[in-house]
């Protein structure tokens, strides 16, 4: 099947965010005395809320505050963005420009918000090579399952056997994969096990690698 379309994962794949994310995940839940470490905050990345808030309590107890923490993370990972700004992954600009040159359909399907997405894109300048934006509150089950790259598809008018979803995350990478697509994996903060081998199209070093896969 020919490749028309790709589907970005938005933190970790084309920012760099997911380093601030697994950080201030850590720091709000200390702040409220949970003893979050980074395997912790790795295991929930991209995850919807939903599932999320399950993991979390497993680890640390039904009394664990998730609304609280949540709310501390964004006040403190703010405040760092406000000061320091937002890095893109490398290649990221340079694979979106050839995509739009051409003609491949692009979206993008985080578990972000809209607001926060738009924003965040908007700022290091990539808003514009994206036809469509889907995040987790547009669909009912967020990632592991794979409703958000089913509509991802539908947005951009694709089957998802058309398109390649490229992820940093397990959470991402089920999803994509169960929605049919070519899943491959850009990793970030940590690297492939056997799982993901098993579920990846293919495995790149980076966003310019894709390229060779089109």
């Amino acid at each position: 099947m020919e490749i028309k379309g790709v589907i970005f994962d938005m933190d970790g794949v084309v920012l760099d965010t997911e380093k601030l994310y697994v950080r201030f995940w850590c720091e709000a839940a200390n702040f409220y005395g949970y003893p979050m470490e980074k395997h912790h905050a790795l295991s929930i990345r991209s995850m919807a809320r939903v599932f999320a808030i399950e993991k979390l309590k497993g680890y640390f107890g039904e009394d664990f505050d998730y609304y609280a923490v949540h709310d501390k993370r964004i006040e403190l990972m703010d405040k760092y963005i406000g000061e320091k700004g937002i890095e893109t992954k490398p290649y990221a600009e340079y694979l979106l420009k050839y995509l739009k040159d051409k003609g491949y359909k692009t979206a993008i399907a985080t578990a972000t918000a809209l607001e926060r997405t738009e924003k965040y894109l908007k700022q290091v300048g990539l808003y514009k090579y994206f036809d469509k934006i889907i995040c987790a509150s547009m669909v009912s089950k967020g990632k592991p399952e794979p409703d958000i790259y089913l509509k991802a598809c539908e947005s951009i008018g694709l089957k998802p056997c058309e398109c390649i979803a490229l992820e940093d995350s397990k959470n991402g990478i089920i999803s994509a994969n169960s929605a049919g697509c070519n899943t491959v994996m850009v990793p970030d903060l940590d690297g492939p096990d056997d799982e993901i081998l098993s579920l990846t199209y293919s495995v790149v070093r980076d966003l310019k690698e894709v390229i060779k896969l089109l």
